[in-house]
C-alpha cells in the first residue's frame, strides 16, 4: 500500500539517511512499518533539534516551510503556495491512504486540497489541543472544523487527544506511547521523608514554561523540604533560565542536562518524585504519561485531555496554567503534609499502563487496513 504523509515536520537529510523529530519518528516508523512511504514536509531546519534516523527510509518530497511571521518570510509563503498546492493535489491523486499531520500551515493546506478526493482513505493525526473551548490561533481552528465537517472531510478518521462531546462521527478518540508492555516494572514506593526530587522534562520554550517550575522549586527551598530539580530540554528559553538559576545560587538545587537520550531520561523518571510541567497548551503531553509510568505524580495544567489524563485530581495535581510559584509550592506541600502521594501515584502508573506501544501498534494496524 502506498501511504503519503502531508506535515509540517521537517525532515532532514544527514549522510544518504533521512532524519526528524526523535518522538515524531519513534511514532511514525509505526505507521510506515505497513506501507511505502512518501512523506511531504519541508527539509531545512535551522534550530537544535533532537533527531533521529527512520527505521524504513521514505521517499522524501521537499517543499518550503509555510511561515507566515514576518512581511519577507509570508510574502514567500504565499509565493510559494501554488507549487505546494499542485505537489499535495498530484501526490494525493498516486497514493492509496492519505494521512495528514495537523494542525500546522501545511496541515492545513493539506486538509483543504483532501477535499477534492472524497473516496481516498484518510487518516488525521491533529496533535494539538481539541478541546472546542480552547483559545485557539483561526488557522487551528479553521482546520478542525475542516476535518469535523463530513460533508467537506469524506472517508476519514481524525485521530484526537481526549474524549469530548457533540463531535462528528469524523472524530475518533487516541492517544499516544512510548513504552512497550514489556517495559513495565514493579517500582517500589519512593522515600519522600529525605530528598525530593523534582523532574522537568520538554522545550524550554514560552508556552512549557520552565521558569515557573524554577521559581516554584525556589520557593520550595524556603521551607523545611530537601528539594531537588533536574531539567531536560533545551530551547530559546534555556539560556534565561540558565542565568536565573546562577544570579539565584541555585546551581546546587538545580541542575540542567540539556536534550539526552530517552534511556536516560527514562532513569531519571524512576528516580523522580514528582514531574512538574505547567505548559500553556498542549496536545497530548507524552512527558505527563511518562512520569506516571514511573510512578512520578504529574503537577499539569488544565489544558487539552490532560484532566482527563490525571482522573480530574486522583492521578496527579492538577493546576490553573496561570498558577504561580507561591500557589504552586503551597499545592505541594498539601499533598506532602496530607499523605496522598501515594496513593495518587499507584493510581497515576496503573492507568498509565494501559496505554503501552504495543497497543498503539494494534490500533494504527486497524486503521490501516
Amino acid at each position: 500500500m502506498n501511504f503519503l504523509v502531508i506535515s509540517d515536520a521537517p525532515i532532514i537529510k544527514q549522510k544518504d539517511k533521512y532524519f526528524a523529530y526523535a518522538p515524531y519518528v519513534n511514532e511514525m516508523n509505526i505507521w510506515m512499518k505497513y506501507c511505502e512511504t512518501t512523506i511531504i514536509s519541508p527539509t531545512k531546519y535551522h534550530k537544535p533539534l533532537l533527531i533521529k534516523n527512520f527505521n524504513r527510509e521514505p521517499i522524501v518530497k521537499s517543499i518550503p516551510a509555510l511561515v507566515f511571521n514576518s512581511f519577507g518570510k509570508s510574502l514567500k509563503s504565499i509565493i510559494s503556495m501554488p507549487y505546494i498546492f499542485f505537489m499535495l493535489f498530484f501526490q494525493i491523486y498516486k497514493t492509496d491512504h492519505l494521512h495528514l499531520r495537523c494542525p500546522g500551515n501545511i496541515g492545513l493546506l493539506g486538509s483543504l486540497v483532501q477535499i477534492l478526493f472524497p473516496n481516498k482513505k484518510k487518516t488525521v493525526k491533529y496533535a494539538g489541543n481539541w478541546d472546542p473551548n480552547s483559545k485557539q490561533p483561526l488557522s487551528y481552528r479553521i482546520q478542525k472544523w475542516i476535518l469535523s465537517n463530513t460533508f467537506l472531510t469524506k472517508n476519514c478518521k481524525v485521530l484526537v487527544y481526549g474524549e469530548w462531546k457533540n463531535q462528528s462521527k469524523n472524530i475518533v478518540p487516541f492517544f499516544t506511547a512510548s513504552y512497550r508492555a514489556t517495559e513495565i516494572e514493579v517500582i517500589s514506593d519512593k522515600d519522600i521523608s529525605k530528598l525530593i526530587r523534582f523532574i522537568y522534562v520538554g522545550a524550554f520554550s514560552e508556552g512549557k514554561q520552565p521558569m515557573l517550575s524554577v521559581k516554584t522549586i525556589e520557593k520550595l527551598l524556603t521551607t523545611n523540604y530537601n528539594i531537588q530539580l533536574d531539567m531536560y530540554g533545551n530551547g530559546d528559553e534555556f539560556e534565561k533560565v540558565k542565568n536565573y538559576i546562577k544570579e539565584k545560587s541555585l546551581g546546587e538545587y538545580i541542575y540542567l542536562h540539556g536534550n539526552q537520550s530517552k534511556d536516560i531520561v527514562k532513569e531519571a523518571f524512576k528516580k523522580a518524585h514528582f514531574l512538574i510541567f505547567i505548559s500553556k497548551s498542549e496536545g497530548w503531553p507524552k512527558v505527563v504519561a511518562e512520569a506516571m509510568f514511573w510512578k512520578c505524580l504529574p503537577i499539569s495544567s488544565k489544558v487539552s485531555c490532560v484532566e482527563f489524563m490525571l482522573g480530574y485530581g486522583n492521578r496527579g495535581i492538577l493546576v490553573d496554567d496561570k498558577t504561580d510559584e507561591n500557589l504552586l509550592s503551597k499545592i505541594v506541600i498539601n499533598i506532602l503534609e496530607n499523605n496522598n502521594y501515594h496513593k495518587k501515584v499507584n493510581l497515576a502508573q496503573n492507568w498509565s499502563h494501559n496505554f503501552t506501544l504495543d497497543k498503539f501498534e494494534s490500533e494504527i494496524k486497524k486503521l490501516l487496513i
